[in-house]
């Protein structure tokens, strides 16, 4: 869990999508879903899923929180949900080979950053960058060797204004780097955890260690 109540006026709290957070979710999302009805359940299901109910959408979401382990990651700003972000093996995630948006790069067992959620009051205020900053985090700690997500890439053309799996911008803040690139706007970005341990790369937000 990440608090940064401490040094900031307003307190944010970061924490994994468990079962008793799932009235929160809900919240979050509103009774239709959150941006196009959305229940995060995409790449899971592909096309199939805007065919079928809302309401099934929302229950296979809360299906997977119910068995665990968390799907996500759900951001709190003074108690109240404000943030989303889907954080999953790529493995739970067939329709990402379906598409061009988001490639295979190799086999690597990589974990996916794959969908992103901010209240609309909210946006544009460092959450999407601070909820990455978390999965870092937990990745790191239950020994996840690689992250990767699929951000849209603000700067270039692009066919959409709903930049739901990110912007390239957060990211690269965040220390991804883009592996790929298709179609234009469409990037590929990878973090390696085990490259960044090695190197002894520490969290920003850590104040380092004062000198003995």
């Amino acid at each position: 869990m990440t608090d940064f109540g401490a040094s900031r006026p307003r307190a944010l709290i970061i924490r994994p999508m468990t079962p008793d957070l799932w009235p929160s979710l809900e919240e979050l999302f509103g009774p239709k879903g959150a941006s196009n009805g959305c229940w995060c359940m995409y790449w899971r299901v592909g096309p199939a899923y805007g065919r079928r109910p809302r309401g099934e959408n929302r229950a296979a979401l809360r299906a997977l929180v119910e068995e665990g382990p968390p799907p996500g990651l759900i951001a709190f700003l003074d108690g109240r949900p404000v943030g989303w972000c889907q954080m999953t093996p790529r493995s739970d995630l067939p329709w990402l080979d379906r598409g061009p948006r988001a490639p295979r790069i190799d086999a690597a067992p990589v974990w996916s950053l794959s969908c992103f959620y901010i209240h609309r009051n909210y946006r544009r205020q460092g959450l999407a960058l601070a909820l990455i900053h978390e999965a870092v985090r937990i990745a790191q700690s239950r020994g996840i060797r690689m992250l990767e997500a699929y951000p849209i890439d603000m700067d270039a053309p692009r066919g959409t204004t709903n930049p739901f799996t990110g912007v390239a911008s957060s990211f690269r803040k965040a220390g991804f780097v883009e592996v790929a690139r298709r179609p234009p706007a469409r990037v590929v970005m990878r973090l390696d955890l085990s490259r960044r341990e090695s190197a002894g790369v520490r969290d920003p937000r850590t104040p380092a260690k004062p000198p003995e």
